[in-house]
């Protein structure tokens, strides 16, 4: 470890709660050097959707870079290139009814949705964007300043501004109809609110603390934006690619984005890979006008399109997820029943599950404890109360139990006060 500390900034994180040193990884697991098995509900931060070195996804790229496939290839054409393209829109996009034209920015979700906002400002010829209470978009200036989190706004440096903010579903409780303040704010000249170039909002949101806006609340945005002339971003980078039970996680609510980000488990094996759809009737970029050395990740295409091939031309996988996220809500529902609703309460939507709890402290002993136990699971919510699972979606039943006892029995020990939270 000593390595580690000497050399690698103190800006590392995941580090700090998993203090071991990782060498290989299979499907639902992760291992030490020394041997040691690791059940994994991190995935990548939603990034291995299909497990750790997919057997399938593996070849693909195998056979790729043994055939000397083009490795860079800025945004030229290419083979690798062509094959996600046509299968993306042959097995996604054209069976939902949706026409997007393709924008390759840099390999990173932050990069999408920065692309996402300058497309958007650049069609409207507005500053302004709307983004939503504890949404998370990324690091760089123009993400972070969507981002309500004063943890990642605060390493800006700078004033982060031409973002306001609007409460998300529920965020002042569930009586509350925040679609009505949000129309009223937008359309009244004097309430100081600019009018936006566009909405930037998750569907569920992780990082935020696995929040759930409800289908009809969504429809209630798209028709704000339609009403004001206001582009409707949905930023699926954590929700998307089947987390959530469908490929886009917006599908169920019947939206028609005009610009959609993905990244994370686009790739379909932890490669870096992003993406930004955008409604061709927005497409005004000038040739080179948003750039960068590695847009577009040709060993990234191939292990895309090998996951597309694989697990999105029938419903097998949609309903194979349907059936763990109905087991994983039960065993959350189960936790949070035999704690008490005063201590913790279920949380999340198909495979993006977790549980709150109203002691922040009693999430981050959990997670702690349950490393001891061989279990990788990770905080979120605005002061780290939630519990969050991300096992990939190709976890077995058997795995995601083992898993959950792990969590159902450290909630239990910490709550009754025999293990002492890490958090002061």
């Amino acid at each position: 470890m000593e390595v580690f500390e000497n050399l690698e900034s103190e800006v590392q994180s995941y580090a700090r709660s998993f203090p071991v040193v990782f060498d290989h990884a299979e499907g639902s697991y992760l291992f030490t050097e020394d041997g040691k098995a690791y059940i994994d509900f991190l995935g990548g931060a939603g990034t291995l959707n299909y497990g750790h070195n997919n057997p399938v996804i593996k070849e693909a790229l195998i056979d790729y870079i043994q055939r000397d496939g083009i490795t860079h290839g800025l945004d030229m054409h290419t083979a690798a290139k062509r094959g996600f393209l046509s299968t993306m829109q042959s097995v996604i996009l054209e069976p939902r009814g949706l026409d997007y034209v393709f924008q390759f920015p840099g390999p990173t979700g932050t990069n999408a949705v920065e692309a996402a906002l300058k497309i958007a400002r650049k069609v409207t010829g507005r500053r302004s964007v709307l983004s939503f209470t504890n949404g998370f978009h990324g690091c760089t200036l123009g993400a972070v300043a969507a981002t309500g989190n004063k943890h990642h706004r605060g390493g800006a440096g700078v004033s982060l501004s031409d973002v306001q903010r609007m409460p998300f579903c529920g965020y002042h409780g569930r009586d509350v109809d925040t679609l009505k303040m949000i129309d009223k704010l937008i359309g009244d000249p004097s309430s100081g609110i600019d009018m936006p170039a566009a909405m930037l909002i998750e569907t569920v949101q992780g990082e935020g603390g696995l929040n759930v806006a409800d289908s009809k609340w969504l429809q209630g945005i798209e028709k704000i934006c339609r009403k004001y002339d206001i582009l409707l971003i949905v930023d699926d980078i954590q929700a998307g690619c089947g987390r959530t039970g469908s490929f886009f996680s917006f599908e169920d609510a019947g939206l028609k984005p005009d610009i959609v980000t993905l990244s994370k488990s686009l790739s379909g094996y932890g490669l870096p890979f992003a993406l930004v759809l955008i409604k061709p009737e927005y497409d005004e970029w000038e040739p080179g006008e948003h750039n960068g050395t590695f847009r577009g990740n040709n060993h990234a295409f191939v292990t895309a399109k090998a996951a597309l091939d694989n697990y999105w031309k029938d419903d097998k996988f949609v309903k194979a997820i349907a059936e763990k996220s109905e087991y994983l809500q039960m065993r959350f529902k189960r936790i949070a029943d035999a704690l008490g609703t005063t201590v913790a309460h279920p949380k999340g939507r198909g495979m993006m599950r977790g549980i709150s709890f109203s002691k922040p402290a009693h999430a981050a002993a959990i997670t702690e404890l349950a490393f001891k136990k061989g279990l990788v699971v990770e905080t979120s919510g605005s002061q780290g109360q939630v519990v969050k699972c991300l096992a990939p979606l190709t976890t077995p039943i058997d795995v995601l139990a083992a898993g959950m006892d792990i969590i159902e029995d450290c909630a239990r020990h910490v709550v009754a006060g025999e293990i002492i939270a890490i958090a002061s």
